[in-house]
């Protein structure tokens, strides 16, 4: 996905406000964005990097 569409944007806003991400995962969000081709895929990958981080 592209972070400078403006409804990409958006979503990441809806995102980050209806799961109240700290820091680092707003940062985390940030990073997987341009690797996702939909907004599922970056919210699986999300789990998948919060999976990863504590093991």
């Amino acid at each position: 996905m592209n972070v400078n569409d403006e409804n990409v944007l958006e979503m990441i806003n809806r995102l980050i406000a209806t799961d109240r991400l700290n820091k680092n995962q707003i940062l985390q969000l940030v990073n997987l964005v341009s690797i996702s081709k939909s907004i599922n895929e970056l919210k699986e990958n999300m789990k998948w990097e919060t999976f990863k981080s504590k093991n």
